[in-house]
């Protein structure tokens, strides 16, 4: 569609500079010219071949956009023959202008600079073989700057087209990477929220499970045991909903969460009283001088154990005992969760969401992840974090 318009400007632009010269050579014939004192001399009456010589003259400029450089070229004949037979040109000669400037303007460098130098040296040859006496060198001079004043109106076009083009290009490569950084960080964003969902539920529930599974078992033997089982799986069932709660709630958009502290190392103990509770052995061994972490390995090194110990009480078996050790190095952070149960078969055979995002977080912080059978028996989750600047 835009060709199409360009076409037809193009094709009317050929049409007004044929109608004019036409017009222009038919008022102004030689008579009317010499009645009113103008050089007339080496002038012919416009006849149907000069009409012909200034419509061919005219014609390519149709094609200006498409062919510049050929329409340049079959311009240059017919109007050097109106100048052999002693038409006068009227505006015709503007549409070698307008095809100069239009190779200039639609071409590169060499071709607009050969152009130029072609538009040049046929005016010269015109000029020496057709001179006018009334034509002084300063009026081929003018000519001559005007021709090289055309051409460069056309390469400043040219050289402004190309860089809004690159403005544009630049947008929208910037509007791709923008739209690319987005998608990227929302779904960084949906699988820290899956992390952080799969270890409160998958802990919280895990732990109600157990206990429901105790008290049951002792509700008819002993209701006092029961009555405490049953007061801890209420216990926890009010922190996963707490926890999840403030997850959710900083999800939406309408409502403000309740911020509060991330969990962490100094909640370890806390974690392992919560197992004991639920019946699995759990043991915590710190080793080191305790330093401040940064928040993110933190709560990466808290989740690694809440892991760990979930999947111990889901898997090793009645009886298994889990040791977590905490070691403190000046450069970095040793955790690790072991076990002398019977989980690692069923881990290996179907690995669960949990060991995934602990992966992700350890990765995430540029930590090192050890998750395998131990040789002599159990099952060991074990991340190095490296720590900057000593910490």
């Amino acid at each position: 569609m835009r060709t199409d318009r360009a076409l037809l400007h193009d094709t009317v632009l050929a049409v007004v500079l044929a109608a004019g010269s036409l017009a222009l050579l038919l008022v102004y014939d030689p008579a009317t010219l010499q009645a009113q004192g103008l050089p007339s001399d080496m002038l012919r009456d416009l006849d149907p071949f000069g009409a012909v010589l200034v419509v061919l003259t005219c014609a390519p400029v149709a094609v200006r956009r498409r062919w510049p450089l050929a329409g340049l070229c079959a311009g240059m004949l017919p109007e050097g023959l109106l100048s052999a037979f002693g038409y006068g040109a009227g505006v015709a000669g503007l549409a070698g202008m307008v095809l100069l400037y239009s190779v200039a303007s639609y071409r590169g460098l060499a071709v607009a600079l050969g152009a130029l130098l072609l538009s040049l040296t046929v005016y010269a040859s015109q000029a020496v073989l057709f001179a006018l006496p009334t034509v002084g060198w300063s009026d081929h001079v003018v000519v001559a700057v005007v021709l090289v004043a055309i051409w460069g109106a056309g390469r400043s076009l040219r050289l402004r087209r190309a860089y809004l083009d690159e403005l544009k290009d630049r947008a929208a490569r910037a509007e791709r990477a923008h739209a690319a950084d987005t998608r990227a960080a929302r779904a960084e964003e949906r699988s820290r929220i899956a992390r952080e969902l799969h270890d409160v539920v998958a802990h919280h529930v895990s732990v109600m499970t157990v206990q429901a599974a105790a008290a049951r078992k002792v509700l008819a033997s002993d209701p006092e045991l029961a009555r405490e089982a049953l007061s801890a799986i209420e216990h926890t069932g009010r922190m996963a909903m707490s926890e999840m709660r403030n997850i959710v709630g900083v999800l939406r958009t309408d409502a403000r969460a309740e911020l509060g502290p991330q969990p962490g190392m100094q909640d370890l103990p806390t974690l392992v009283e919560q197992m004991r509770e639920a019946g699995l052995a759990t043991r915590l061994s710190v080793e080191g001088e305790p330093r401040p972490v940064p928040a993110g390995v933190d709560l990466a090194a808290y989740r690694l154990v809440q892991e760990g110990l979930t999947n111990t009480l889901r898997h090793a078996g009645a009886g298994a005992e889990a040791v977590v050790t905490v070691r403190h190095e000046p450069r970095e952070l040793d955790v690790r969760v072991e076990d002398d149960g019977l989980g690692a078969t069923a881990l290996s055979e179907q690995p669960g969401h949990g060991l995934v995002g602990i992966r992700e977080r350890v990765a995430l912080y540029g930590g090192i992840l050890n998750i395998g059978p131990r040789a002599e028996g159990g099952f060991e989750v074990r991340a190095r974090f490296p720590l900057k600047g000593g910490q």
